[in-house]
This record gives structure tokens, sequence and C-alpha cells, in this order.
């Protein structure tokens, strides 16, 4: 671990990791729960539940498995690297948190990833080339966050902003040929994705295992001159509380 002070400007700091560089990865943005060691943009073990719910309760488990794993191989991690967002807010809440914690305690950079790239890089080997990718996440209340990408068959490149669209709106939605629709928000949109260039790819998570691939891609554009404690999940969305079930809170 390095044993620099997390306050310190953060490109600085990240010129004193190790290379090939040595990341925790955790990804809690929607249903699915997952954590990784990446090395060298390579996956060296992961652990994922795709069972939705109780992220609070399952991501320490996961973590201190593969702190063990880690202690029996000799790995260190050089930076945490986190879904970014948008998505479920308690799942982001509970990953951010736990990635701050885990930096304060090693001294070491947080690293945020967007969670649609996440999303787009699991994709990436069931495309056709090339297309238009455009990854949903549920957002609730007949919504997704989505964003377009161009993939050229070797990497992917947005178009546009994220944002959230109402899935009952197909005027937003992109015009070019193919589009490949994936995302647990994507099968909300099925009913106005009726034209033959239009496929929904079924069976796409967000997991940790990806994001090794995508940590050198952000690592100086994204937090250069950030402090952590003011690093903050991407949300897009304010929060909406919904009335409470449990008795004597309502």
């Amino acid at each position: 671990m390095s044993n620099t002070n997390v306050n310190r400007d953060v490109f600085t700091l990240l010129h004193e990791i190790s290379n090939p560089m040595t990341v925790l990865a955790i990804e809690t943005s929607t249903s699915v729960c997952s954590a990784a060691w990446c090395i060298d943009g390579q996956c060296m073990a992961e652990r994922i539940r795709t069972e939705g719910g109780n992220h609070s309760a399952i991501l320490p488990v996961f973590i201190d498995e593969l702190l063990t794993l880690a202690r029996e191989n000799g790995w260190y991690a050089d930076a945490v690297a986190v879904s970014e967002g948008p998505g479920s807010y308690t799942g982001l809440r509970i990953g951010y948190s736990t990635a701050k914690g885990l930096c304060y305690g090693w001294n070491i950079p947080l690293i945020p990833v967007p969670s649609l790239d996440i999303l787009c890089q699991v994709a990436s080997d069931r495309l056709p080339q090339p297309c238009m990718m455009v990854p949903m996440l549920d957002a609730r209340r007949m919504e997704v966050y989505t964003r377009s990408y161009q993939w050229d068959g070797h990497s992917f490149t947005p178009v546009d902003d994220v944002h959230a669209q109402i899935v009952a709106d197909s005027t937003c939605l992109p015009k070019h040929s193919p589009v490949c629709y994936f995302g647990d928000g994507a099968g909300k949109c099925a009913n106005i994705l009726e034209n033959d260039n239009c496929h929904i790819l079924p069976d796409i998570i967000p997991h940790a295992a990806v994001i090794g691939s995508l940590v050198e891609k952000y690592t100086y554009p994204v937090i250069q001159g950030k402090d952590l404690a003011y690093c903050t999940p991407f949300y897009l969305k304010d929060f909406i509380a919904a009335p409470s079930h449990v008795k004597g809170l309502q």
C-alpha cells in the first residue's frame, strides 16, 4: 500500500503506484452486487451475487473473502475502483461508502467508473460490428438511465450525455442502424422497439470483473485533483423517498 496522504494531489499519488496496477473493484449500481481483484486490467478473482438486495450485508463478506485471497497471493491494492452511477441510490451509496472507507484506511486513490460504461464493456463481446450501443439501467417510475455509444468493433465512444429517458417516449431513441439495447431497463422499452434494426441483448449485467479493463481510461481525467471526502456518486436524479411500510413510521 502507498504511504502517501489521501488529501495530496491525486495526480501525484497515482504516479507513485506500482506497474502493473492492482485494483480492488466494486460494482453495486444495480440489484447485482460484485467485487473483484483486477491486475493490469485482468480480473484475477471475483465474487458476485445476481439475486437482488442486501448489498450492505453481502459486499463486506465479498471483500473479506477477496482480502484473504490477496494475502495468500501477495496482492496489494494500488487503488479502489467503484461504479460511479447512475443507478440504484442505495446500491451506489453502499458501494461508495465502502470504497471510500478502504481508500482512507489504505491511503490509496478512489477511481470512479461510469456505470453505463461498465455495462457497455460487458456487452461488447456480443455486439455486431459496427452498431449503436444503448445501455439502459432501471430508473424506476417508468424511466431508464441511458446514453448512446458508437461501437466500431473494438471500442465504444459516447455520442450524447447521460440522461433519464421516459420509456414511453420513443422520439429520443437513436435512429441509427443497427441499435442494440441492453441492461435491466431495456425490457421496459420492448413494446416501443419494434424496428427490425433494433435488438435487445438479454442477460447483460454490470459486474466488477470488467472494471479493471476500464480503470486506465478514467484514472487521470476523472479523479485528478478531487478530494476523497467530496467524491460522491452520480445520482443524476434527486432521491424521492417512498412511503414507509414499517408500522409506526408511516
